[in-house]
């Protein structure tokens, strides 16, 4: 496994963590904490020490918690854990941007995950207004002070949000997250010149962009899960198409192409680290593998 310092923080993170979003159920399968246990011993084999989650994935906390229970029984110093703020999934799902709102969230989120801090907690997806207000940055702000948040991050919903990433450092977070895959190059237009600009660390989330970069699936797959399920017929086959051209043209002979994938986002010197989901220890795997390909 290879490192990188994560911008301004005093973190090195493994160039491939874990994402967790498949954790909270939305994407076609529930998972046991066996199975959760599985795959983040084994990515700890592999020297992966970043895991990303957030309050929203899965009812009441439930990605949180999975890992909760999971840092309860090894070394929580051995793991750099991100999560996010902005969204409730009680009894139902809802945005939650009030500072009182998110003040609970954050102690919720600490309860679930079994840990005193989050070592980045990070602006979950809001829109411009939620963004801009002070009140919010200066409560977070003494959280920090406090000791219960060791870095602060935003999570941009758009791959071109600059208004929020060019007030990174004015607010004191220190990494942005984005989308950011081979299907999907916009944050190398603006977002990724003011990280670098700014030395804010970049998580790149969605890397396989939503598995259609995983080589598993061909022109005329049908998705099951609650994400992908959901999009028009003639976009899922036009992704299709294009991947099926990336792999032929792209490709190296004999190279899974979800590790190139991951590899193909690693090249940009401006990310930190890729968080792509994984299903089995076998995807965690094949993952990892992704640190030690040159592209």
């Amino acid at each position: 496994m290879k490192y990188r310092r994560l911008g301004k923080t005093e973190l090195d993170v493994s160039v491939v963590g874990v994402g967790t979003w498949q954790f909270g159920g939305d994407w076609g399968k529930d998972y046991t904490q066996k199975e959760v246990d599985d795959i983040l011993y084994r990515a700890k084999e592999l020297g992966i020490n970043l895991i990303d989650t957030a309050e929203c994935y899965g009812p009441h906390h439930m990605s949180e918690n999975f890992i909760g229970d999971f840092m309860a029984r090894d070394r929580r110093e051995d793991w750099v854990i991100a999560s996010k703020f902005g969204h409730q999934w009680h009894d139902h799902w809802t945005n939650a941007w009030s500072v009182d709102q998110i003040r609970v969230q954050l102690e919720e989120s600490l309860k679930a995950l079994r840990t005193d801090y989050i070592d980045l907690y990070q602006f979950h997806s809001g829109s411009d207004e939620a963004f801009d207000n002070d009140e919010l940055w200066t409560m977070l702000d003494k959280q920090v002070q406090a000791g219960k948040i060791r870095n602060l991050g935003i999570s941009i919903g758009s791959n071109d949000n600059l208004h929020q990433t060019s007030k990174a450092s004015e607010l004191n977070a220190k990494a942005i997250q984005v989308v950011y895959n081979r299907l999907d190059q916009k944050p190398e237009e603006r977002v990724f010149p003011s990280c670098q600009e700014q030395d804010l660390g970049v998580l790149a989330r969605v890397p396989l962009a939503s598995g259609y970069l995983s080589g598993k699936y061909k022109p005329g797959a049908v998705f099951n899960d609650n994400v992908r399920k959901g999009r028009e017929r003639q976009e899922i086959d036009e992704k299709l198409q294009l991947v099926t051209e990336i792999q032929k043209n792209e490709v190296p002979e004999g190279v899974d192409m979800a590790s190139w994938a991951l590899a193909w986002c690693l090249k940009h010197p401006a990310v930190s680290c890729v968080i792509p989901g994984c299903k089995s220890p076998e995807q965690v795997e094949a993952n990892a593998r992704a640190a030690d390909l040159e592209l």
